[in-house]
């Protein structure tokens, strides 16, 4: 399994469906697993949140740093 594919495609599904990046506030482990159709060893499981947290954490500071240069134009 491609844990970076993976990854990406639950961040693709977070991001289109704010009911789906809700319940992965809540719930990470329930959703990646429905996302991703199998039930992974936890290990794995953790990897991929750890990875999604990380990316939509990223697109946050990004969104919000576009923000303050129009601010500061």
């Amino acid at each position: 399994m491609d844990i970076k594919e993976q990854i990406n495609k639950i961040i693709n599904e977070v991001s289109k469906n704010p009911d789906i990046k809700e319940q992965f506030e809540k719930e990470p482990v329930k959703v990646i697993e429905d996302l991703i159709g199998v039930d992974l060893p936890d290990d794995i499981v953790m990897k991929i949140i750890d990875g999604v947290k990380a990316k939509l954490t990223i697109g946050s500071v990004s969104k919000v740093a576009d923000t303050l240069k129009g601010v500061f134009k």
